[in-house]
């Protein structure tokens, strides 16, 4: 997305003041995307954490319950970032606040567009996304599925949202889980990767800080490379692999671990951990 991204003017309250919705709002307000005073942030009773919040961007909070129909009452977009466990109740008592084009964005995992227009009670807008927290530094990757209610003036709005922190993908709601597996909880396979090389640097007798500098500046150089040049990472992996040099030894030994096999393998449990998560949580609401 352009620098010159249009600016939302419509009031967004945040219900839910978390690390993604914190990710989310700074990435916004950084790109210019919305202006601070247009942003509400709720939560339910950490009040030193909404002070914060309003410190660090300049947006607006509330955790007073009784002010709380009123705000989400007026407000065109709500981004539903609660926790999963509070998020039945919440739904039920927002359904009567809407009205019928008031956009429900939801951040919240394994929570179907169906179970949300069940508990709020009514046929509303949903996008429901699978952002990642790289979010808060503009390089996050966004899955988002569509109810049938939604115009196209609104799938604008969650896509510059959205656009503002990262890429965005639209996808069918049956390949959320997938794409959760990848991009959702994918940084942790790459910080895990970093971890073990580290440690590997450690060990080989580089200092911690060496060992940082380098990992940081390879697994950059890596991603940027594939991006750049537009190669398949097959074919800039064969560019740097010499028969029998150090790096086929590197790689054959990540093979007799079945690496390949065993990161498919934890996309694949990571989906299927998703949806039944998913699955917990709809019959704990029902």
């Amino acid at each position: 997305m352009s620098q010159q991204q249009a600016m939302i003017s419509e009031p967004i309250t945040f219900y839910g003041a978390g690390s993604m919705a914190e990710a989310i709002v700074k990435g916004l307000i950084h790109k210019s995307v919305v202006h601070a005073a247009n942003v509400t942030m709720l939560n339910r009773s950490n009040a030193r954490r909404l002070d914060e919040l309003r410190q660090k961007y300049g947006v607006n909070v509330s955790n007073d319950a009784e002010a709380l129909p009123g705000i989400l009452r007026n407000s065109p977009i709500i981004v539903l970032a609660m926790k999963p466990k509070d998020a039945a109740e919440a739904l039920k008592n927002l359904g009567p606040l809407l009205s019928e084009d008031t956009l429900i964005v939801s951040v919240i995992a394994g929570l179907t567009i169906r179970t949300m227009q069940d508990l709020l009670g009514r046929k509303q807008p949903v996008a429901r996304t699978m952002p990642n927290t790289s979010s808060s530094i503009g390089l996050g990757a966004t899955g988002i599925s569509y109810s049938k209610e939604i115009s196209g003036k609104q799938r604008q709005i969650v896509t510059s949202l959205f656009g503002a922190v990262g890429t965005v993908t639209v996808v069918e709601e049956e390949k959320l889980e997938i794409l959760t597996g990848i991009s959702g909880s994918g940084p942790a396979y790459i910080y895990y990767m970093m971890e073990a090389m580290m440690a590997a640097g450690i060990r080989g007798g580089l200092t911690p800080q060496q060992c940082r500098e380098l990992t940081v500046q390879t697994v950059l150089g890596a991603a940027r490379m594939v991006q750049l040049t537009g190669e398949e990472p097959a074919a800039l992996r064969a560019k740097v692999t010499s028969p029998n040099g150090s790096t086929q030894a590197a790689l054959e030994t990540l093979d007799k671990g079945d690496f390949f096999e065993t990161v498919i393998a934890a996309v694949a449990r990571c989906a299927e951990r998703s949806k039944e998560m998913g699955a917990a949580l709809k019959e704990g609401i029902s």
